[in-house]
């Protein structure tokens, strides 16, 4: 029988994670998940995790959801991937229609990637490239301080989360960072982008940015105000913007872009994570026909754009995608969330009245209590992640902040349940603070 002593040994005797210092288990071992339904993840042992983060923010509609799983079982039987140069195939002709067709006039054009980070990538390279086309050189991207886009090194590059990107500073592309509106005032961030469009006007290629939440920067928020006048100077300056809604993207921050709220329509808009519910690796980079006609020549021009990965396009991916879709449509999944965003808002109430915590936001289906007085060392995180898990609930605390990104298909009853453990986590640590 299999159990999760047993699955651990077998896992630690191969296998390195994730964003892991693979030491920490040794006193905190990791959890082998034997199987998923609903909001609930469980182990080997029998336990089970009400998954208050969507698996690193990608469940939308629950493990092993029905509807889902009967697509991918419809199209497994009809062809798992074909290379996606040179061919195509219905469910990645089918999800371009509805993308395009969900987002703003402008966005006409896709290129199909398998991660968030490679989408980041191919924004910046397209965006690098649409300028050498034109025979400029603009070899800076700006984005903004607590940034994160990803692990890749471009990625890395315009990121600025220092935990991540310090140790390869020295073989990274050149990037600077404008102050962020979510720790500054709107002004004061928008002086610092201006400052920065016009030091370097004539060398930047793009600005990059999170719409309305900095997710792995401690999911800190700010308003859609900064991201209209932001367009107002990536215009000026003749610039690129490049809108990263792999984490916000899909109905995360109330609407299905968050973008949507600032009323821009970005040069690049990037999209993973929930594009699939969860299910599969899959990123879309849309953008223009104005990019796109730049690139379209006869090959002896040497203008294309040859970025390529293997499972460009998966088929059983663009299927997970599509059903995805098919129940944002048939459930009303925007209008139901309504209900739920208002339930965690007034859960999140009497947070606030706890001595350990300064400040709690909330943007949609996303929301995150700061607590204060604790010395890093302390990993104070990891106590609240320890104490949710002794009670059924998946909480990954980012340094002193507790976030909450359930899937759509939470009850209000598991969100009374998430939100208590974790008030009761933070409530316990309250004399503990320095």
């Amino acid at each position: 029988m299999l159990t999760n002593a047993i699955m651990r040994e077998r896992d630690l005797a191969h296998i390195w994670h994730p964003c892991s210092q693979m030491k920490d288990y040794e006193t905190l071992p990791f959890i082998p998940i034997k199987s998923g339904k609903g909001a609930y993840l469980y182990d080997f042992d029998g336990n089970r995790y009400l998954d208050a983060i969507s698996s690193w923010w990608v469940n939308l509609f629950g493990h092993a959801n029905a509807y889902i799983n009967e697509k991918l079982k419809e199209q497994v039987d009809t062809l798992e991937h074909v290379i996606f140069a040179g061919f195509s195939h219905e469910p990645a002709i089918r999800l371009a229609e509805r993308l395009v067709a969900l987002t703003p006039e402008k966005l006409t054009k896709l290129f199909f990637a398998d991660n968030g980070s490679s989408a980041i990538e191919i924004a910046l390279k397209m965006s690098f490239q649409y300028f050498k086309n034109h025979g400029e050189i603009r070899e800076i991207f700006i984005s903004l301080e607590n940034s994160y886009h990803g692990e890749t090194m471009g990625a890395l590059a315009v990121g600025d989360v220092a935990l991540y990107k310090e140790i390869y500073e020295e073989i990274l592309i050149k990037t600077v960072q404008a102050k962020s509106p979510a720790l500054h005032s709107e002004d004061e961030a928008l002086d610092s982008m201006a400052s920065l469009l016009e030091k370097h006007a004539g060398r930047v290629s793009a600005v990059v940015i999170e719409p309305l939440v900095q997710c792995a920067g401690s999911m800190a928020m700010y308003d859609a105000s900064y991201i209209r006048e932001l367009q107002k100077l990536c215009d000026k300056y003749g610039v690129f913007l490049i809108a990263d809604e792999i984490a916000v993207g899909f109905g995360r921050t109330g609407t299905m872009f968050a973008c949507e709220q600032a009323d821009v329509v970005p040069d690049f808009l990037c999209l993973s994570k929930g594009i699939t519910g969860g299910y599969l690796p899959l990123s879309v980079v849309m953008t223009s026909d104005e990019v796109y006609s730049a690139f379209y020549c006869d090959y002896s021009e040497g203008k294309s754009f040859l970025d390529s990965h293997s499972y460009t396009g998966n088929t059983l991916a663009c299927t997970a995608a599509n059903a995805t879709l098919d129940i944002f449509e048939n459930e009303q999944v925007l209008e139901k969330n309504l209900q739920k965003i208002e339930k965690l808002s007034k859960l999140l109430e009497r947070f606030k009245m706890l001595p350990n915590v300064c400040d709690v936001r909330q943007r949609g289906m996303i929301a995150a209590v700061e607590m204060q007085g604790y010395d890093p060392a302390d990993r104070i995180g990891l106590q609240v992640y320890r104490y949710a898990l002794s009670h059924e609930v998946l909480l990954r605390p980012l340094g002193n902040v507790v976030y909450f990104m359930p899937p759509y298909i939470v009850t209000d009853a598991e969100l009374e349940t998430m939100t208590d453990v974790a008030y009761e986590a933070i409530h316990s640590l309250a004399e503990k603070v320095t």
